[in-house]
């Protein structure tokens, strides 16, 4: 079963469960009805501020809608992002328990490649250790270049991006602190 399958039944579990139609779910994630219609189907490539927005309308975790069933919440493994470059990805390892939660993520992004993420709610923050390669993150105030071996944090409450800003590979550890 794919992480799309997953989110899928898992949207549609939780929704069902808290007592909410499509519509009101798609208004209180700021989503349109058709998109929801879309991830509870399993048709729709769902971005991750996406999942974001619907999991805290549904006051869950980010987690709780891309695990299996099945799976230990400590350990995920699921793949929620790749990139249109063979071999860009981003695996969700695990999470734990923070104020709200801290989510591990691996990530690899080929040469040239490149993620974009809309601002995340106040108090969010992320937290990055490039293990190999040379990650450029992308704020308002300028870039910040990390190189393998170093680390950088930042709050994520207003829009970046990330990318690798080599010729090799890059991956790193990524952790979202809610």
């Amino acid at each position: 079963m794919s992480v799309l399958e997953h989110v899928a039944e898992n949207v549609r579990r939780l929704r069902t469960a808290a007592g909410l139609s499509q519509q009101a779910l798609a208004e209180a994630a700021d989503v349109s009805r058709r998109m929801l219609v879309g991830i509870e189907s399993g048709d729709a490539n769902v971005s991750l501020n996406t999942l974001d927005r619907i999991a805290e309308a549904l006051q869950v975790s980010f987690a709780d809608l891309v695990k299996a069933p099945t799976n230990d919440l400590r350990r995920i493994e699921a793949l929620a992002w790749q990139g249109r470059t063979p071999g860009s990805r981003a695996v969700l390892l695990a999470t734990a328990p923070a104020a709200h939660d801290v989510e591990l993520w691996a990530w690899t992004l080929m040469p040239g490649d490149r993620y974009t993420c809309g601002a995340d709610p106040a108090g969010w923050h992320e937290m990055f250790f490039v293990i190999e390669g040379q990650l450029v993150v992308e704020l308002p105030e300028g870039e910040q270049t990390v190189d393998a071996g170093d680390f950088f944090v930042f709050p994520s409450d207003r829009d970046y991006a990330y990318r690798n800003g080599g010729d090799t590979p890059l991956r790193f550890i990524r952790n979202v602190v809610h």
